[in-house]
């Protein structure tokens, strides 16, 4: 029996050697890590929310910009509304392509373009919306002349030929090219808000320079905040890219 209890307590002490020897020599699986890739990175950008998104402020910005444009022709204040306005898209325009899509030329072009759009679209609508909605009718210029000496701002007092005094300025298209006495043709806005558009004869034809860089600068910015919309950059894709950067070498203390 002594001898049956040793070769129990033999074989229970190899047994267990050999476990732990099978334990020990187990592979020990590697975390894997995660890296986000360019291609991911353009993956998780796109998408119809995105392409949705974009478009929204691709038209919001510089249909806001023509808008303000157009509301600085008007008069008791429509000037300071419409500048307020143009401010407020330009900036809206830099922040969301700067800030939040971290696309710094699109903010820049953005902010930029949506001022020169704002400046060339008013015109160009005064002149549109009252050649073609605006009722024609005859008058005489009465007195014209220039407001200060070199200032470029001209006046012109006209009397329609319902005997309507109404005095025009360099908004109204009188830019010192009319003479006293001059026989000329009003387009009248028909719900009255605008002053009457002048013009030497009866030309419903439009400038199309005036409508062709309103149409560019609209694209333009439109254009830009969309495909900086598609190609946004989220704060995780710059901490990536950065992450991407090679080291430079360090130098050593003691040269």
């Amino acid at each position: 029996m002594e001898a049956a209890r040793k070769a129990e307590t033999a074989g229970t002490a190899e047994t267990a050697i050999t476990a732990m020897t099978a334990t020990t020599a187990m592979p020990t699986m590697a975390t894997p890590t995660t890296t986000t890739t360019p291609t991911a990175q353009k993956a998780r950008a796109s998408g119809p929310g995105t392409t949705r998104d974009s478009l929204r402020w691709a038209l919001l910005v510089p249909g806001a910009a023509t808008a303000a444009g157009f509301l600085a022709q008007f008069p008791y204040g429509g000037l300071y509304v419409g500048v307020t306005l143009m401010l407020a898209a330009a900036a809206t325009g830099a922040i969301v392509a700067g800030s939040n899509w971290h696309r710094g030329g699109a903010a820049t072009i953005a902010g930029f373009g949506v001022m020169a759009l704002g400046l060339f679209a008013g015109p160009s609508l005064y002149e549109s919306y009252a050649k073609l909605l605006g009722e024609r009718t005859g008058a005489v210029v009465v007195l014209t002349g220039e407001r200060g000496r070199d200032t470029g701002e001209y006046f012109c007092h006209v009397i329609d030929d319902g005997g309507r005094v109404s005095e025009l300025g360099n908004r109204q298209n009188c830019y010192g090219d009319f003479a006293a006495e001059q026989r000329v043709v009003l387009y009248e806005d028909p719900l009255g808000a605008l002053s009457p558009w002048i013009e030497a004869e009866d030309d419903r034809s439009l400038d199309p320079v005036g409508l062709a860089v309103t149409a560019g600068l609209f694209l333009l910015v439109g254009g830009t905040l969309f495909t900086a919309g598609l190609r946004r950059r989220s704060d995780q894709d710059l901490l990536d890219r950065h992450r991407r950067r090679p080291v430079p070498p360090q130098r050593s203390a003691v040269e």
